[in-house]
């Protein structure tokens, strides 16, 4: 018996016309829809600062207007997190949508995740609910299931729990359930987005979604639908298993899946095998992610030009100083970005950026007082004076931190299409999450001839934010080059390619059955990506930075 789950949005914003794709491009029996990160979180509650009805992802709703009879004649269920901060609302409006359609279907919610009274000061601040909701509104005949914050991976426990009828016990089937969910969460990313070998996936152009064929047991095959764009094979799933994870156990709220124990084969072509996952305990807290009003923030970039770069720079540092000086923003952050050539053929392959970031809890000490000192400039600064852009009057910035509760204390809670509120209990079998002892590494490579390269010519990578904390996992795709890998990626080394993480805690660990290793680098994206700390403020481009960086790599493997 197999379960197909499918996939049509890894975040708010995701391809719109990939609900009817997945619909019409051949069978599925669950599609879900992810739409939730810690920005959107903050997006969503500013606006229902705005609209107190607001709340929830809209979009989804236009999608559905076109999917929803499809899905129905299909006999197809969908479950999303789209309800964001208002699931109750969205809900509703599917109800209205349904009704005005002529579509009869039955729609639940899942609530409990809101937790923002117990935080004051926080715009929002919710749990990360399981899948054991969504698997109670399901096995009581919901076509539509609408959740709030919940683990990405719920999205895919609760409809394989339902189907199959596993239970809270049931760790190792529930923890291939999340592994499968992971890989599916960020949809196209499974599928060669974003792939750190694009080259080799072959009709990147417009990827196809990716779903999962789940057995009873737990295992599944990753795959997606004939005639798509992309690719699914050992290196696209494992990129997506390293994605904004950490060590060997991944905590959730259902299970803890023991990423170690993954096994991924080639099944045929864009048809992976994923199996041998082992599941623990849960751990006996859920994770609260709190979003909050940082302050207000401006910025200006400076475009210098030709000659004399570190001069330019430096006189207009000086000269900005002078006028913020008067009435100092709480903090002053310059980073100059070296994109000029030598002898350049035009002249923005001649320039190199200057930015300049304030941020106060006042609105009015990074507004016109960065602004005003700014365009005052204009004809008084360095020769060839320009900017991208006039700074504006500043705007609010919000930062992210997670805090932890107990399972118990959290009012899980599952309300049925025919308005019944089932309680959810928090697991009674919980496990204080341990770090796993390191694994052994394989024997090193003999030694033999090495040339200066880059490493992204024998592994790739795929980093993230998770908070203010930034991943970085890096995988190859040979025994002999795992051999290299495991010795010559140290933290150390990884601090010297990486000068950002020299003064960080950089954590590394070991999955020798993806062979891969997986960095945790601490506090690198400040208080998260709403705070708009650095160039790249999710670490997107973090792991092929660090690709980019030459080492000596053995002449074998090139």
């Amino acid at each position: 018996m197999t379960l197909r789950i499918g996939n049509f949005s890894g975040f708010y914003g995701d391809r719109f016309d990939a609900p009817r794709e997945m619909l019409t491009g051949g069978e599925v029996d669950v599609l879900t829809g992810d739409y939730l990160a810690e920005l959107t979180m903050l997006i969503l509650a500013r606006d229902r600062l705005k609209d107190p009805s607001a709340g929830y992802a809209r979009t989804f709703l236009r999608q559905l207007e076109e999917t929803l009879g499809l899905a129905h004649e299909r006999g197809v269920r969908i479950v999303t997190n789209a309800g964001g901060l208002n699931p109750a609302g969205l809900a509703d409006a599917v109800r209205a949508l349904a009704a005005r359609l002529g579509v009869p279907v039955r729609v639940a919610h899942v609530e409990g995740d809101d937790l923002t009274a117990r935080y004051p000061g926080a715009l929002a601040a919710h749990a990360y609910l399981g899948g054991a909701g969504i698997a109670e509104c399901l096995r009581a005949g919901a076509d539509v299931v609408v959740t709030g914050r919940v683990t990405d991976a719920a999205l895919v426990t609760g409809p394989a729990a339902a189907h199959f009828g596993w239970t809270a016990t049931d760790h190792d089937r529930l923890a291939g359930a999340v592994v499968a969910g992971h890989v599916l969460e960020c949809g196209t990313q499974a599928t060669g987005g974003n792939y750190a070998f694009f080259r080799d996936s072959g009709g990147l152009r417009r990827p196809g979604f990716p779903l999962a064929e789940l057995h009873a047991d737990g295992s599944c095959v990753i795959t997606k639908h004939p005639g798509t764009g992309g690719r699914v094979d050992v290196g696209t799933v494992t990129a997506q298993l390293l994605y904004e994870t950490g060590g060997a156990r991944y905590a959730g709220p259902d299970v803890t899946a023991r990423l170690d124990t993954v096994r991924l084969s080639q099944d045929g072509p864009d048809r992976v095998r994923v199996e041998g996952v082992r599941g623990e305990a849960p751990p006996p807290t859920l994770k609260v992610g709190l979003n909050r009003l940082g302050g207000f923030r401006n910025e200006v970039v400076f475009v210098l030009t030709g000659l004399d770069i570190e001069a330019k720079a430096d006189l207009v540092k000086e000269q900005m100083g002078e006028a913020l000086a008067k009435s100092p923003p709480a903090g002053v952050r310059w980073e100059l970005a070296r994109t000029d050539r030598p002898d350049a053929g035009t002249e923005e392959t001649a320039s190199a950026l200057l930015r300049l970031v304030v941020r106060d809890p006042s609105q009015e000490a990074v507004g016109r007082v960065l602004s005003g000192a700014a365009i005052e400039l204009a004809l008084a600064s360095y020769p060839g004076f320009h900017v991208l852009a006039p700074p504006g009057k500043g705007s609010p910035y919000g930062v992210f931190e997670d805090v932890y509760v107990p399972q118990g204390d959290v009012d899980h809670v599952a309300v049925l299409h025919d308005g019944r509120r089932v309680t959810v209990d928090a697991p009674h079998d919980t496990a204080v999450l341990d770090d796993v002892p390191p694994p052994a590494l394989p024997e090193p490579l003999p030694p033999g001839r090495a040339r200066r390269a880059a490493l992204g010519l024998v592994a790739g990578a795929r980093s993230g934010d998770k908070g203010g904390n930034a991943n970085v996992g890096v995988w190859v795709r040979s025994d002999d080059a795992w051999r290299w890998l495991a010795h010559a990626l140290t933290v150390e080394r990884f601090r010297e390619l990486i000068p950002e993480a020299r003064e960080l805690p950089v954590t590394r660990h070991v999955l020798p059955r993806l062979r891969a290793l997986n960095f945790l680098v601490e506090g690198i994206l400040g208080e998260g990506v709403a705070a708009q700390a650095r160039f790249d403020p999710q670490a997107k481009a973090l792991g092929e930075w660090l690709r980019s960086r030459h080492l000596d790599i053995p002449e074998a493997l090139l």
